[in-house]
């Protein structure tokens, strides 16, 4: 095994315990790191081919609470079709290098937005439940991650734990298997993405038990919060070694995008802990 192959099952086994733990992250935890040594079109198909089964297992655990939400998921549902059309186009056309730039681009201020605790329920969500799915389909097909915006609007939406978790186990499985047959059509599913299954498939047979276990045992809202800083350092990171490798910012002012990422999110972090563990954050202001 070489260091690239051994270096993304670390990954995947990581992510997978996020995802086991939460119910998504998979791709979050994964695409960010992944993307340093991979490109949008051979990583892509593997995630999502790993996506299908990982999802609908989400979505079987929680089937209990199924019939009180795909009514109001089913909007979305709806809108994620062309949404990942336009998606499996880009891909298949757009330079990796600027499907990176973009990718990254997109998923920090998604990160922080989550992480500063957004809040702002929808009132009409039929209305918006498909302008809204056909923009998660194409950040989806093109980048395999959905869970900060999906996590975003059902999180404000007033969903039950259970609820949420079925909600957003139905509307990822749905998106899932729409890119991999869009994927299929288009000829994406080529032997150099299918070869990284191999080492993805036991680190996701592994961690999402142990995630699940894990979590009986951890505050859900703390290692969400940890989770994604994690996230956050790891896109601003991404995102500035892209700037400065596409020529865009030249030399070491591209990593002020790095720094700016690390303190606004360590400001949200802390504040997250003034407000949830007040002793724990006065012992980090005093180290």
């Amino acid at each position: 095994m070489d260091l690239p192959s051994l270096t993304l099952v670390v990954i995947t086994l990581g992510a997978a315990v996020v995802n086991g733990a939460l119910g998504y992250g998979f791709s979050s935890i994964t695409v960010p790191l992944a993307l340093l040594f991979l490109s949008n079109r051979v990583l892509n198909p593997a995630l999502v081919a790993i996506e299908v089964p990982l999802n609908a297992y989400v979505l079987w655990v929680n089937r209990a609470a199924l019939p009180r939400v795909w009514r109001r998921t089913f909007p979305i549902v709806l809108g994620l079709m062309p949404g990942v059309a336009i998606g499996t186009l880009i891909v298949a056309r757009v330079s990796p290098g600027w499907l990176k730039l973009s990718t990254f681009g997109v998923l920090l201020p998604l990160i922080l937005l989550q992480a500063a605790g957004y809040r702002r329920p929808i009132r009409s969500e039929r209305s918006i439940g498909l302008p809204f799915g056909c923009g998660v389909g194409v950040l989806y097909s093109v980048t395999t991650i959905s869970g900060p915006p999906l996590a975003l609007l059902l999180n404000n939406q007033g969903f039950a734990k259970r609820e949420f978790r079925a909600a957003l186990g139905l509307v990822r499985l749905a998106e899932s298997t729409f890119t991999a047959l869009a994927y299929l059509s288009t000829g994406l599913f080529a032997r150099e993405s299918l070869a990284l299954a191999p080492y993805m498939i036991p680190s996701v047979l592994i961690g999402v038990p142990v995630g699940a276990f894990l979590i009986r045992h951890i505050r859900v809202e703390t290692f969400r919060r940890v989770c994604m800083s994690f996230d956050a350092w790891v896109v601003g990171f991404g995102l500035s070694t892209l700037l400065r490798g596409l020529h865009i910012v030249d030399g070491s002012p591209a990593f002020l995008v790095l720094a700016a990422a690390v303190l606004v999110d360590g400001w949200l972090l802390y504040r997250f802990f003034l407000e949830s563990h007040p002793d724990v954050s006065r012992s980090f202001a005093g180290a």
